[in-house]
């Protein structure tokens, strides 16, 4: 029988909520850890788009304590767009665990890194072993880079329209629907809330969540996070929430610019410091690394989406609380700007930078690393291509 009632609209159905809102905030109870005890682990992974997730689940009889303690395993590649039919095996390579909110128990979310079989490097799409490299540089490392991502996304129904919106015209226009409370201003409430819980539940940096300036738009913080915990953590808050819309019958889009017109799109603004950003005077430093960003923009907008800039041009236009994509500007509290400095941290004199050109859909590792490498190691995209990139099935 299923679990979505056709007396709730979609995108919410209390009953459902439930089941979320009684997680335990502080995680999930473990069982006595033995062997022989039966324990699902749901193996998740990016495919070919660089934005589409995929999972399936395999049966353990002993709870992982960590990514270390999961099996690689493998999948049809050739049916994810990452490998050839005739040699389609493809390796899926744990890195991080979570507690699962929807089985509970002692089951787990398994982060995977993707490996082709031939040489056991990274396919393509993961970006991830690129980031973790330049996370692990001891230039970086000593400067202990924080990251909290702002994801936007927008509720849509069966027929990828948003939740709420008349079929035969446009709702009223923006204004009354960031922040907003009531019915007719807020649709998919309980798909924000339930993943809220699961993001708490699994131990994923949620740093709060609100509705946004285009109706059936929200938001959820993640963050602060160091180095690669940041991509981490927001694939799997992602996954999170394309599962728990799954279950209310809605659909999540990253598109940038769900709906043309006067409404806002959906980014993926990346707040970033260091440990001098953060001490006293910090904002000296936060100025030198604004000075360095202006001079990659290019560079930039080719990560900042999943088509190298391609969907970021129908959302960076100078409108709807953006700068266009082929400008660069900063500014104090300035949401028009591609670089933002908040209000507080000019007044403390030291924080953080709010950088507002990453899109929705664009891949957290990516963006993550290339602010690394242009504000601390002082290079560019010419250092990602042609490294030896070979991972060992058996380590982390």
């Amino acid at each position: 029988m299923s679990l979505i009632s056709t007396t709730y609209p979609l995108g919410s159905n209390k009953q459902l909520l439930q089941h979320y809102l009684t997680l335990p905030q502080e995680g999930p109870t473990e069982p006595e850890r033995k062997s022989g005890y039966p324990v699902q682990l749901e193996y998740i992974w990016i495919d070919s788009t660089g934005q589409t997730l995929r999972s399936k689940c395999r049966t353990e009889y002993k709870v992982p304590a960590g990514p270390g303690e999961c099996l690689t395993w493998n999948y049809d590649g050739s049916s994810t767009g990452q490998a050839d039919p005739k040699s389609s095996d493809t390796f899926i390579k744990p890195v991080a665990i979570y507690p699962d909110p929807f089985r509970r128990g002692p089951n787990k979310l398994v982060l995977c890194e993707v490996l082709d079989c031939e040489n056991r490097k990274p396919v393509e799409s993961n970006r991830r072993a690129s980031c973790k490299r330049v996370m692990d540089d001891p230039r970086v490392k000593v400067q202990e880079p924080w990251f909290g991502i702002e994801q936007e996304y927008t509720l849509l129904d069966m027929e990828k329209y948003p939740l709420g919106w008349p079929r035969n015209g446009y709702p009223a226009p923006q204004g009354p629907y960031y922040c907003g409370i009531g019915p007719t201003l807020i649709h998919g409430r309980d798909v924000a809330e339930a993943h809220y819980r699961a993001c708490m539940y699994c131990g994923i940096k949620i740093s709060g969540i609100n509705a946004e300036v285009m109706p059936s738009q929200w938001e959820f913080q993640v963050g602060p996070c160091e180095s690669i915990e940041m991509g981490d953590q927001l694939w799997v808050a992602r996954y999170l929430l394309h599962r728990i819309a799954e279950d209310f019958g809605c659909s999540v889009t990253l598109d940038p610019k769900p709906m043309y017109g006067n409404w806002n799109g959906a980014g993926a603004h990346c707040n970033f410091s260091t440990k001098t950003m953060r001490e006293l005077k910090g904002l000296i430093d936060i100025h030198e690394a604004i000075e360095k960003l202006k001079l990659r923009i290019p560079e930039h907008i080719r990560v900042y989406d999943a088509h190298e800039g391609e969907d970021n041009k129908k959302r960076l236009t100078g409108m709807n609380e953006t700068c266009k994509i082929d400008e660069f500007r900063w500014g104090v509290a300035d949401r028009t700007a591609s670089v933002r400095i908040p209000r507080q941290v000019n007044l403390d004199g030291c924080g953080y930078l709010e950088e507002r050109r990453p899109a929705a859909n664009a891949d957290p590792y990516a963006v993550t690393e290339m602010m690394v490498r242009t504000i601390i190691l002082d290079e560019g995209l010419e250092n990602i291509e042609n490294t030896d990139d070979s991972i060992s099935l058996y380590s982390n």
